[in-house]
């Protein structure tokens, strides 16, 4: 089964904890530093909407992108009492093209490590790049690969009343990806469903990373702490990225 078949159902009550106001904060503080005004916003990678529907009631026009078309499925009726109601095209991000330019891109939760082949993010950050207005923000976060190593053998729980999610990590040296089997259990009336899933990682380092955006054309690229406005210290997991289109 293709990642987030199953799971779209169950991911926004399996990722309640994840926080999208304090996400849109981190975004809005990033913002605030550009040197245009931004107006206009592509979520990358948007999954269930729930950024793009936090950054629509902050009164940005939004687009959103997924591969996903049961993640964007739940995102339309999700922003489908919005105004404006966000635009959504099922793309992956090496193919991306949108029928106009915006002044910011985000890619959040490591999405970018879903792109298992660096010459896919290659061109995904070339197309990122040529949807961007001159002067254009490109902000987007990355689990380190010291993260993703750590995860091989761990097993982990995520539970709610009607979900079960039991996970397992396992890493691979020599690929450099870290798979993720799941085995989920939904609630549906009296019954349960089951599905499993297989979700990977690769563990681009941040200096990879670095060099994709420089050959894409990116300037003024800068590296941040987990949700922080500083630079990155040792041993930090995820790290945010920066960077802007020329004029």
């Amino acid at each position: 089964m293709a990642s987030y078949d199953f799971l779209a159902g169950s991911y926004d009550a399996l990722t309640a904890d994840v926080g999208y106001p304090r996400w849109a904060d981190y975004i809005e503080r990033h913002f605030s530093r550009s040197d245009r005004p931004i107006r206009t916003v592509l979520d990358l990678a948007c999954g269930t909407g729930s950024l793009s529907a936090e950054l629509i009631g902050r009164g940005y026009e939004v687009t959103g992108v997924d591969l996903s078309a049961e993640m964007l499925s739940l995102a339309e009726e999700k922003c489908r009492s919005l105004d404006p109601r966000p635009r959504f095209f099922c793309q992956g991000m090496e193919r991306l093209c949108l029928p106009h330019r915006v002044d910011a891109c985000v890619c959040c939760l490591d999405s970018i490590n879903y792109v298992l082949q660096p010459r896919k993010l290659q061109r995904a950050f070339q197309r990122v790049y040529e949807v961007l207005e001159p002067g254009g923000l490109f902000l987007f976060d990355a689990d380190t690969p010291e993260k993703l190593e750590s995860m091989d053998g761990q097993v982990f729980l995520d539970e709610t009343e009607e979900e079960f999610c039991v996970w397992r990590g396992e890493y691979s040296p020599k690929r450099r990806v870290c798979s993720f089997w799941m085995d989920i259990f939904r609630l549906d009336g009296q019954l349960w469903q089951r599905g499993g899933e297989l979700h990977e990682e690769y563990a681009y380092t941040m200096e990879e990373l670095t060099t994709y955006l420089e050959q894409a054309g990116f300037l003024q690229i800068k590296q941040y702490g987990e949700l922080k406005l500083r630079p990155p210290k040792q041993g930090e997991q995820r790290i945010f990225f920066t960077a802007r289109k020329g004029k």
